[in-house]
């Protein structure tokens, strides 16, 4: 944030996190009932945010409800920390949060707030991973009445989405859904996990880490508690996979610029048609370049 803006004067008296403490009391009582309920869609009354819908608004306003002068906020987006996205929310965050640090490493982070990745370093009990989510309904595809899908849920009836799946092996003799993977928390409830990977799922499978969902233009929030089974919907004979990075010859891709083989890679092409592959998370891929370049100096 530019450190010599400051907000008009007629614009100071706002309460910290720009939300009035009515509207963070209501967000937190929502928050709390997702957490008794793992998975439900708990609706909520989403405020107007300074931004347009579907940019994060959301997942805004839980981070503005939970976070408090002594947390270390960091917004990532797909991964970056330089995004258009992460760097809006990051400076909305410091602007109407006096006090509160921001950094762009995960392992320092007490609240985070991420679009479309959740971040490789694994979290602990000691933080709040807040998704923003676009349409939280997995059963949208498959029935339009809102009233109907809660029935379904309700439930446990997720047979429809179950064939839509199996439509998918018999025609592409694979599952095609390459992000917001249907996945069953704590075996009943089936979620849209945000616009993450595949790759993403199984760490919310007993994250330590409590992981909240937020959508902010379907006013719904839900939950992952920390510990909770989630699994992704599949079948016995055609098992849940995630992104596959090996080359033709089998062997594991690694990050361009640090080397690590083990974390999911965005793949380039260069202006003569060259690929390459770089990790998505930035603040993982410095950490493992750092540890290359360490582990070099100890060897000379």
């Amino acid at each position: 944030m530019n450190p010599g803006y400051e907000l008009p004067k007629d614009e100071t008296a706002h309460s910290f996190g720009f939300l009035d403490e009515f509207a963070k009391r209501e967000v937190r009582r929502t928050i709390l009932k997702a957490i008794c309920i793992p998975g439900y869609q708990t609706p909520y009354a989403s405020r107007e945010m300074p931004m347009g819908r579907g940019f994060g608004t959301g997942g805004l306003q839980l981070t503005l409800s939970l976070i408090g002068p002594e947390d270390h906020f960091k917004a990532i987006d797909q991964g970056a920390d330089d995004s258009v996205n992460a760097v809006s929310l990051r400076q909305f965050v410091e602007l109407t949060c006096p006090g509160i640090s921001t950094t762009e490493r995960t392992g320092d982070a007490t609240l985070i707030q991420s679009r479309h990745r959740i971040p490789e370093t694994p979290l602990t009990e000691e933080q709040i991973l807040v998704l923003q989510v676009p349409y939280p309904d997995p059963l949208v595809i498959v029935e339009p009445s809102e009233t109907r899908r809660k029935v379904m849920h309700g439930e446990g009836d997720y047979s429809r989405l179950l064939t839509k799946l199996y439509e998918d092996i018999v025609q592409f003799s694979e599952i095609t859904i390459s992000h917001r993977y249907p996945t069953r928390i704590n075996h009943h409830y089936v979620i849209d996990p945000s616009p993450i990977p595949r790759y993403d799922i199984p760490q919310m499978h007993h994250s330590r880490a409590l992981i909240l969902l937020g959508a902010g233009r379907e006013k719904k929030i839900y939950a992952v508690p920390p510990y909770t089974d989630a699994v992704p919907l599949a079948f016995d004979d055609v098992p849940f996979r995630t992104e596959d990075f090996h080359d033709k010859s089998g062997k594991r891709r690694t990050c361009a610029i640090c080397e690590a083989n083990d974390s999911f890679l965005d793949e380039l092409i260069d202006d003569n048609g060259c690929k390459s592959w770089q990790c998505s998370d930035a603040d993982y891929c410095r950490d493992q370049l750092q540890s290359t370049r360490n582990s070099r100096v100890e060897r000379a």
